[in-house]
């Protein structure tokens, strides 16, 4: 799954290499501390489920996603947390990797807006224990993300 993340990614002219951690980055909190990066820096890939269809919200690593905010975002009653099998349906990747690339469908994302605070941000690449580089714009670009702010701050 790895290797299919970073070959969309070079497909989609991203500037980040896909970096192999000895360390589980399962958690921004994880994540950050291998990287030596603020989780705040931490792109968190998390799928909910919203009508039977998945959503991806791309959260900082120091934010928790306001489901009832995204829900209004999305114009929609309701915003669940999905299930591992319902994620790897649709991501073809395990909770704690999941990449905001490389999924068997095109599936609609939102880029939490604080992420654009940071000059380089870190999301996982279809693994536990890989991670790329990249940035705000470039995360709205290659998952043709919409910014939007997702947390309850």
């Amino acid at each position: 799954m790895v290797a299919h993340v970073q070959q969309v990614l070079r497909d989609a002219g991203a500037t980040g290499e896909v970096v192999h951690l000895a360390d589980s980055a399962r958690t921004a909190q994880e994540a950050a501390a291998v990287l030596g990066v603020e989780v705040g820096a931490i792109a968190s890939s998390l799928v909910f489920e919203v009508e039977g269809n998945p959503v991806l919200v791309l959260t900082s690593g120091a934010h928790r996603v306001d489901t009832a905010k995204v829900a209004g975002l999305l114009g929609v009653p309701e915003l669940r947390k999905a299930t591992a099998a319902f994620v790897r349906e649709h991501t073809g990747q395990a909770i704690g990797g999941v990449a905001p690339v490389g999924h068997p469908e095109l599936i609609g994302t939102l880029v939490d807006i604080t992420l654009a605070r940071f000059p380089q941000v870190w999301a996982a690449a279809g693994h536990p224990h890989a991670v790329f580089p990249t940035t705000y714009d470039e995360l709205l670009r290659i998952t043709a993300g919409t910014a939007a702010e997702v947390d309850a701050g």
